[in-house]
């Protein structure tokens, strides 16, 4: 099980466009309301996740997906769960996915040292002892995958399908999609 966390002011194309991506790959996705059954994102576009926080297992957990977007990212960092996932997945070298903002909290967890990563412009110093690729949308370092920004999406949603679906089933997609 992958979960996709959502808090409010999420930025709903960092969010969705992995899902999608994920689901298309055969990937068995869960989006996580932090807080709520229903969540606004940045731009004002509510969405009812597959599931409440408080429903949030770590039993068959394989991934953590962390969309960007403000105040999306900082209510993020705020949640236990959300925490508590994220350590769970490091803890037991399962993949940790973050874009924009939202690489941030893994800087600030200390998950990134050592990492190149990248993130939204602005949020360099936030990525605490990683090595920062900001020449790229979206970089894969081992378990972990970040993506600069909500133009970086489907790029970050393909990155992360490639490690859990495999190249292939990633590749499939990036051709269905009718991506470069």
């Amino acid at each position: 099980m992958v979960y996709v966390f959502l808090a409010d002011g999420f930025e709903e194309t960092e969010a969705l466009a992995p899902v999608d991506i994920l689901r298309r790959c055969g990937v068995d996705v869960k989006t996580v309301g932090v807080g709520g059954d229903s969540i606004t994102g940045s731009h004002q576009i509510t969405v009812v996740p597959d599931i409440a926080d408080s429903q949030v297992t770590t039993d068959g957990l394989e991934a953590v997906v962390l969309p960007g977007g403000m105040p999306g990212t900082l209510n993020l960092e705020k949640s236990p769960i959300v925490k508590a996932c994220v350590e769970y997945c490091v803890d037991n070298d399962l993949p940790v996915c973050a874009i924009c903002a939202a690489p941030s909290i893994l800087g600030h967890m200390g998950v990134l040292k050592g990492k190149k990563a990248t993130c939204f412009p602005g949020f360099e110093q936030e990525l605490t002892g990683a090595v920062v690729c900001q020449d790229k949308l979206a970089v894969t370092d081992g378990k972990i995958v970040t993506g600069k920004g909500a133009g970086a999406a489907i790029e970050f949603g393909l990155a992360v399908a490639a490690l859990l679906a495999g190249e292939e089933k990633s590749r499939k997609v990036r051709e269905a999609l009718q991506c470069r």
